[in-house]
């Protein structure tokens, strides 16, 4: 079985900074796309940011040059480093990977269990 785990969120202020981060384990073959998304009470789950296994990273535009993302593909890891941070950002934020299994023929998307950020004075 595959595991994604995240760790790393909590309650800053505004303007402070956090840094995510997400493990994927387990009977993997091929990890294509790693990424971060989130949830915020009553809204829908958005695109925060995601990269390629070639390093290619697309942003959604609120996380354009606060947010970064990066990812070590030796150790399934991937990392969001969130500076500047304000109270819109508040969410559960979830890792997501786009991986192959041992023995399987195809990609499918893996979730992580979720991360709380809260963002207030």
């Amino acid at each position: 079985q595959v595991q994604l785990a995240e760790s790393g969120g909590g309650l800053v202020q505004p303007g402070g900074s956090l840094r995510l981060s997400c493990a994927a384990s387990g009977s993997i073959f091929s990890i294509n796309v790693m990424g971060w998304y989130r949830q915020a009470p009553g809204k829908q789950r958005e695109l925060v940011a995601t990269i390629a296994t070639g390093g290619l990273t697309t942003y959604v535009d609120s996380a354009k040059g606060r947010f970064t993302i990066s990812r070590d593909n030796a150790k399934n890891t991937v990392l969001l480093q969130m500076n500047s941070l304000k109270r819109e950002d508040t969410a559960v934020y979830y890792c997501n990977a786009i991986l192959k299994e041992v023995g399987s023929r195809y990609y499918s998307p893996y979730w992580g269990q979720g991360t709380q950020v809260t963002v207030s004075s």
